[in-house]
Order: structure tokens, then C-alpha cells, then sequence
């Protein structure tokens, strides 16, 4: 089974620093990233299975139009099974209790831990192999 995490960033170089920082695992096909630009492209995305399983959704919180906030419950409301995590430049309490009350599974400030976000792909990954 292919699996595939989306991100969602209106930064256009969010994409190449996620191509650069999970080359191995993209290169040897272990997962699968793909990128919108906006939550109405995630939106999109999500509604149109593309023959892979989508494990994880990354989102911005700051985004002209829809905010990652605005997009979270509707993402949820689609795909319940799919995790959210937020990412946000401003990592205080109150933007963590909103996105977690919205339904979030974590948030991560900018800039990314890395490391962090690399230990939470390898968990979903496990959980998958072990409901295999």
C-alpha cells in the first residue's frame, strides 16, 4: 500500500524544504508527500482518493482565505480517520488549546522540528504495519 502525507503551506518553498528533509524515505518510496498551496486546494485533495492512504495531513495555521483552522474541522469532518497536525510560527498556549480543541492531533512551531516530526511519520507508519 502507497501511503501519502499532505502538506499544506502557502509558502512555496515549504515544499522543496520537505522534498530536501524526507529525501531518503521519498526517494525509497516508504511515503509518499504531496503539497496545497491552500486549504481549499487540500480540500481537493482529500475529497479524490488517488490510490494511496492518506496517514497524516501537515497544516499551517497562518493562510490567506481559509486559515489552517478554519480548514481543520472540515478535514475532520471528511476524512476522520486521517491526523492533523497544526504548524504555526506562533506556538503559544491559547493557538495550541484551539487547535487542539478543533481537533488537532498536535502542533509544531516554526521552524520545524524536524526530528519531532520525523518520529510522528515513523509511529503512523508502525500503526499501520501493525493493523496489516
Amino acid at each position: 500500500m502507497s501511503v501519502l502525507i499532505l502538506v499544506v503551506d502557502d509558502e512555496p518553498d515549504v515544499a522543496d524544504l520537505f522534498r530536501q528533509q524526507f529525501r531518503r524515505e521519498l526517494r525509497s518510496g516508504r511515503f509518499a508527500m504531496d503539497f496545497a498551496h491552500s486549504a481549499a486546494e487540500a480540500l481537493e485533495r482529500i475529497a479524490v482518493p488517488e490510490g494511496t492512504s492518506l496517514i497524516l495531513m501537515l497544516s499551517d495555521i497562518n493562510m490567506p482565505g481559509m486559515t489552517g483552522l478554519e480548514l481543520l474541522p472540515r478535514v475532520k469532518a471528511a476524512r476522520p480517520d486521517v491526523p492533523v497536525i497544526m504548524i504555526t510560527a506562533y506556538g503559544d498556549p491559547e493557538t495550541r488549546r484551539r487547535a487542539i480543541e478543533a481537533g488537532a492531533s498536535g502542533l509544531l512551531s516554526k521552524p520545524i522540528d524536524f526530528a519531532e516530526l520525523r518520529s510522528e511519520i515513523d509511529r503512523r507508519l508502525a500503526e499501520i504495519d501493525r493493523a496489516a
